[in-house]
């Protein structure tokens, strides 16, 4: 997640409440989804942006995911996203996110 989502996604969680923010995220690998996952929960493991020691505890969720898929049109789900469910490992990824997640 770059430097400026980070500010953006905190700024979101200090105006709104991190109860009151949910994270979406599109990373087409796992562990790119994981790493932006662990970023708005615990804090950017690489220590270079916003979110560098702050802990959010956001809810995040891949966009993919069944949780998310089963809030989507299924038409406009199908339009917008069903090339990359068939080409993504949508398993690895929500794997990922559910180890985040705990």
């Amino acid at each position: 997640m770059d430097l400026e989502n980070q500010k953006r996604v905190k700024e979101a969680a200090d105006k709104f409440g991190a109860e009151n923010v949910v994270v979406i995220l599109g990373a087409s690998e796992a562990e790119a989804a994981g790493l932006a996952a662990e970023t708005v929960t615990v804090g950017d493991p690489t220590f270079a942006g916003p979110l560098a020691g702050v802990a959010l505890n956001l809810a995040v969720y891949h966009a993919l995911e069944e949780e998310m898929k089963s809030q989507y049109d299924p038409a406009i789900y199908e339009e917008q996203m069903g090339m990359m469910e068939m080409v993504l490992d949508v398993d690895e990824i929500a794997s990922e996110m559910q180890d985040i997640r705990g």
